[in-house]
């Protein structure tokens, strides 16, 4: 792959971007006891706890085998627990644990401190404009795979 296109292609940059990103918060989270792929439903946990696997899927934006291995290692690890869903005899709903739910500050501080160091390059405009642009990059994509009504509506 040419470097032109490496320097210019917005797909390789961000996909760059976030692998490190990954690996900045593999670090940071590991002495929590808290792998990067759980990070993402343990938000949306703390968020609203009590949620279904599905509700999870389409909160997180993961496939439904990611999630239901991802749920599985984070049951075994002690970070959530099963419920039968009152409403819905099929399903289970997902509750965190205490000791997850204690991880909240020091995880989100984490993921706080990896963002602002990443971002101390730009200065305050910029990253304002940096986060607009991929927030809106995002919601263009969502609208391209069909997940989100077209702009405008």
């Amino acid at each position: 792959m040419s470097e032109s296109f490496r320097a210019h292609s917005a797909g390789y940059l961000l996909n760059h971007i976030a692998r490190q990103f990954a690996l900045l918060l593999h670090e940071r989270l590991k002495p929590l006891g808290i792998a990067p792929a759980q990070f993402p439903i343990l938000l949306e946990l703390w968020q609203q706890d009590g949620q279904s696997q599905q509700a999870l899927v389409e909160r997180a934006e993961l496939s439904q085998a990611t999630i239901a291995n991802t749920l599985a290692r984070m049951e075994r690890d002690g970070l959530i627990r099963r419920e039968p869903n009152p409403d819905d005899a099929r399903s289970r709903l997902i509750y965190l644990s205490d000791s997850a739910r204690s991880l909240e500050t020091a995880a989100v501080a984490a993921a706080a401190e990896i963002n602002r160091e990443a971002l101390a390059a730009l200065d305050d405009d910029e990253q304002t404009a940096f986060l607009d642009m991929a927030a809106r990059v995002v919601a263009q994509q969502q609208r391209m795979l069909g997940k989100a009504p077209p702009e405008g509506d």
